[in-house]
């Protein structure tokens, strides 16, 4: 058995970045930038009117102007704009040739077509943007390793950019073990429960932009559990597998992997929930078997199939906690094991929250994250502070 930080190093030093592939930029978000991406044009195209206003050519001595133009957004005037001349025009529009300053409206006396302002309050240049202003064409404007955003979408459409390099999300399997589970909506028989695990994992699993995601249900029959092991090491990147990793007489998963040729890189971790965690590699792909009771198995994701992924697709410091904050309420626990605690955060501190068993969901409808209280303590005091691993 080995610890949680050991195990952690393990999965780093076995991580292999994903292939890489140009989707639509619409597909891209939470994903990483495989390279840097340039600017396709100018940004913006063509000096424009930051303003509604009157544009022309910045003049000390003149502050009349005839207005001889009207020009608004996507609007073009191939007509230059004579001296002592002015253009009604409006945000977005393009600034006419031989114009340099627009004056907005506000500040602007109308007599017919011509229009007066203070000439303190017209300096050369104001209120218009200037072609390029935001960025050059051939202008690297995104670097490899950024995590595509919304924000960083709308960057890049107007940059006329439509396809994303990026780190291709793997491709995902769930098989939940076990002759007593049933899929949600089913009746059941006296002795069955729910198969809450695969529903948990896979929102997971979308939340951190996973899409291709397949689940299969497999009894406890090692000879099935074999087959069903083996088509998904063939079909998908990922294998999650949950429950019958313990040593029962019914728990098949680990003689199922040894016969399915899946090198084990450990098992078990010196943890709560979650001890009976194997993790395994065969040929690139990943296998990750899992307690089958519901909190242990959302741990173990949150803690290293979740940074695993990450990992995989570009992302780094994947093991780093997202906050360290102070608890607010005190926990006893084993020494000799590192605690994964259902917590909320609350005015910067940390809530455990009751019910810790590895059984029990019902924390859950207000858990937001994960507090840490590490190996080698037996009792976490109110105040102290530990590493908080949020959803």
């Amino acid at each position: 058995m080995i610890t949680v930080n050991e195990a952690k190093k393990i999965i780093a030093e076995n991580i292999e970045l994903s292939a890489v592939g140009r989707i639509p930029l619409h597909k891209a978000n939470g994903l990483v930038l495989a390279a840097d991406v340039k600017s396709a044009i100018c940004v913006p195209p063509f000096d424009n009117s930051a303003m509604d206003g009157f544009a022309f050519k910045h003049d000390a001595n003149n502050t009349g102007f005839i207005v001889s133009q009207n020009i608004k957004a996507g609007d073009y005037s191939y007509a230059a704009l004579p001296d002592g001349e002015a253009a009604r025009i409006f945000t977005g529009a393009p600034i006419p040739e031989g114009a340099d300053t627009v004056i907005q409206q506000e500040f602007v006396k109308i007599n017919g077509n011509r229009i007066e302002f203070d000439k303190s309050l017209a300096h050369r240049g104001i209120n218009v943007r200037l072609k390029g202003a935001q960025c050059a064409a051939g202008e690297v404007i995104a670097k490899s390793g950024c995590v595509v955003t919304p924000g960083l979408i709308g960057l890049l459409v107007s940059a006329g950019i439509v396809e994303a390099p990026v780190y291709l999300p793997p491709t995902v399997a769930i098989i939940a073990t076990g002759s007593e589970l049933r899929p949600p909506g089913t009746p059941l028989k006296p002795g069955e429960i729910y198969n809450s695990n695969s529903p948990a994992i896979q929102a997971y699993l979308e939340q951190i932009g996973i899409k291709n995601i397949s689940e299969f249900y497999a009894d406890d029959d090692l000879n099935l559990l074999k087959e069903k092991t083996a088509f998904c090491l063939e079909h998908f990147d990922v294998l999650i597998l949950s429950g019958g990793i313990s040593a029962g007489e019914y728990d098949h998963v680990q003689n199922a992997l040894v016969d399915s040729g899946v090198p084990t890189l450990f098992y078990k971790v010196k943890q709560k929930p979650g001890k009976p965690l194997l993790v395994g590699k065969k040929n690139k792909k990943w296998i990750f078997a899992l307690p089958g009771n519901p909190a242990a198995a959302l741990v173990c994701f949150n803690q290293y199939i979740k940074p695993c992924i990450k990992g995989m697709t570009g992302e780094n410091n994947i093991f780093i906690p997202d906050y360290r904050l102070p608890v607010a309420n005190g926990f006893k626990k084993k020494k000799s094991l590192t605690y994964f605690l259902k917590a909320k955060m609350i005015s910067n501190e940390a809530v455990i929250l009751s019910g810790q068993d590895s059984f029990n969901l019902l924390p859950f409808n207000e858990a937001d994250c994960f507090a840490e209280a590490e190996e080698g303590t037996e009792c976490l005091e109110p105040g102290t502070t530990v590493n908080i691993y949020s959803w």
